[in-house]
């Protein structure tokens, strides 16, 4: 009786384990269903496609050089005895920086103008000389002509007169000589001042007042810094989409809170073998004379703009199998559809869709759970509208 009774509770159980498994089989199974046929929705953040204006721009470092530098050197020896500038000072386009000690070169004019007056009375007596034997040969020649004076005399006042015509010849090369002299001393004598070629600030200072210089001994760095080039490198990646003209945004250490506006002016034709670099000169207006050679600088270029195109933020973007799309919720509808897309000008906020053209919101979080099709959740109103809100003020 107890076998018996042991063997029906033992078949109770046996037969309510077989019940509790074939249920939760079925549940599986029906829950497998639910989830191929009808996916569970994604909460996602969304964001409107709007037509703005864009632009995409590189990123570079720099240095900044003077427009024009050079040096202000003597090219003749001798001893400063004044200097009226120092490090910083204005300088204009001829004026007078420093003067050497022209005693010897004031001599040497002096003696260059004594000899020139020796050459020219020696050439006014030579000429004096010429024209009297030009004067004897004609009177030899009439006489001769009427058979009064010999052949003699006329060989004679011929040759007198081919000697003071040689004599005369070098009374005037010699006066031609000796104002050559003279000029060389003056010029030589101008040397002792130093004059400014170009306008611009004294950058360094090298002598000072007593100091003996060699000829081409520097004494002062004059700069132009009313506008400034930054000199920079370009990599090979992007050298082919910079050109001449295109706009630049500079900023520097020293002023952390201003921006300086510039233009592309020069790329090398060359890439360095070694690093596929090429240099880049950008040219920076310089009214404020904020910006000084030698400065760093970080600098963008802008490489591409349009003033109204189609745009997504950037996050919107995914890339599938190779290519590009984003997920686009039509109005009125909550289920994601995948579009590929054609992107064009890319920035770190937003990208511009060339094609095709999109209706409604793009997802810009939790489209990496989403696939074409997929119902979603989207969020409250106000919360889109302040997320709407705040992308339009980036």
């Amino acid at each position: 009786m107890k076998k018996k009774q042991v063997l029906i509770i033992v078949g109770a159980i046996f037969l309510i384990v077989m019940i509790w498994r074939i249920i939760m089989l079925v549940t599986k199974e029906s829950g497998g269903n639910a989830g191929r046929d009808g996916r569970p929705p994604v909460a996602v953040e969304v964001d409107s496609v709007r037509y703005a204006s864009i632009q995409q721009a590189e990123s570079f470092t720099g240095t900044v050089s003077p427009l024009y530098q050079y040096i202000i050197a003597p090219k003749v020896s001798g001893r400063v005895i004044q200097i009226k500038k120092r490090i910083g000072d204005w300088l204009k386009k001829g004026e007078v920086l420093a003067r050497i000690d022209d005693s010897e070169y004031q001599q040497a004019v002096r003696e260059a103008e004594a000899n020139l007056k020796i050459a020219q009375a020696s050439l006014k007596e030579v000429s004096s000389q010429f024209a009297l034997s030009r004067q004897e040969l004609e009177r030899v020649q009439s006489l001769q002509e009427k058979g009064i004076a010999s052949p003699a005399e006329l060989d004679a006042a011929q040759s007198n007169f081919t000697a003071q015509k040689s004599r005369l010849e070098l009374a005037n090369a010699q006066v031609e000589q000796r104002e050559a002299a003279l000029k060389s001393a003056n010029i030589r004598l101008s040397y002792t001042v130093l004059v400014t070629t170009e306008p611009g600030f004294i950058g360094e200072r090298y002598v000072d007042e007593g100091s003996l210089l060699a000829p081409n001994a520097p004494v002062v760095s004059v700069i132009g810094i009313d506008t400034v080039i930054v000199q920079t490198t370009v990599i090979e990646r992007i050298y082919g989409r910079i050109q001449i003209g295109q706009s630049a945004e500079v900023e520097v250490d020293a002023f952390p809170t201003k921006r300086f506006n510039g233009i592309v002016s020069r790329i090398a034709p060359v890439l360095q073998e070694a690093s596929r670099v090429a240099k880049m000169e950008i040219e920076v207006a310089n009214d404020s004379l904020f910006l000084k050679p030698g400065m760093f600088t970080k600098l963008s270029v802008v490489l591409a703009q349009k003033d109204s195109a189609q745009v997504v933020p950037t996050q919107a973007v995914v890339s599938r199998a190779g290519e590009k799309g984003v997920f686009v919720i039509p109005d009125s509808a909550a289920v994601a559809s995948y579009i590929p897309v054609q992107v064009g000008i890319t920035s770190p906020e937003k990208t511009e869709i060339l094609s095709p053209r999109l209706q409604g919101l793009v997802v810009t979080l939790g489209q990496h759970l989403l696939e074409n099709g997929s119902p979603v959740i989207l969020p409250k109103p106000n919360q889109d509208t302040s997320e709407s809100k705040r992308k339009q003020n980036q």
